[in-house]
């Protein structure tokens, strides 16, 4: 893999999958609707390639395929929401090495985001509860007026705000979608592989770099500027 060319300012990292180990309730909150339903459910692994590009992706995922008779996908969504509001932190931490990361990075003065495909109402109470230790400068989840990653429009709203240019960010994300986010914005891709996906998946659609551990990010921003 190619070595990133400059230290870089910022980050922006993708939630479910990078920062929090949310898979299980997730997972969980999406089988109750399954069975409410009456729909087979699916086993938590399984939930690591049915996720990642929002509720109605998810909801698409899920359901049988010759299924024709099935709620309208905002109604599931509600249902989905609702099972989720009472279970998302039951299981849901941050990663091993997270908080460490987080530390280190924060001390080096580098400006943190998050960008995430979950709606927005859980991306800002998952970072208001779970990652309150830390200051991010954005925390955006899916919300109107901004299209679902891999759209960077997103991650381009967060480089105009921090006053930076799109190459001074690294984003780590775990996913394809993230991958090709960065990629789409100018920014410089790196794939978690404690995460979601694989990492032929995340190289194929645009990682420049893959991090097996938190703690390998970390070089990324001590790097001495080349351009």
């Amino acid at each position: 893999m190619s070595t990133a060319p400059q230290r870089f300012r910022a980050v922006i990292f993708d939630l479910d999958g990078t920062l929090l180990d949310s898979l299980r309730d997730i997972a969980e909150a999406m089988n109750a609707v399954l069975r409410r339903l009456g729909y087979p459910v699916h086993p938590v692994e399984e939930y690591k390639r049915l996720v990642g590009d929002g509720v109605v992706s998810l909801i698409a995922n899920v359901l049988p395929p010759v299924s024709t008779s099935h709620p309208s996908t905002q109604d599931m969504g509600q249902m989905l929401g609702q099972e989720y509001m009472r279970r998302w932190q039951r299981h849901t931490k941050p990663y091993p090495g997270i908080p460490a990361l987080l530390d280190a990075l924060q001390v080096r003065g580098v400006r943190l985001n998050i960008l995430s495909n979950k709606m927005e109402e859980f991306t800002r109470l998952a970072a208001e509860k779970l990652l309150k230790r830390w200051r991010f400068d954005q925390v955006i989840g899916f919300r109107p007026g901004f299209p679902r990653k891999p759209d960077p429009a997103g991650a381009l709203f967060i480089a105009r705000a921090a006053g930076f240019e799109a190459h001074d960010f690294l984003y780590l994300g775990d996913t394809d979608t993230d991958m090709q986010t960065a990629t789409a914005a100018g920014m410089y891709p790196v794939g978690a592989l404690w995460g979601f996906r694989s990492e032929e998946e995340l190289i194929s659609n645009g990682a420049r770099s893959v991090a097996r551990r938190p703690e390998d990010v970390l070089p990324f921003f001590d790097m001495n500027r080349t351009d």
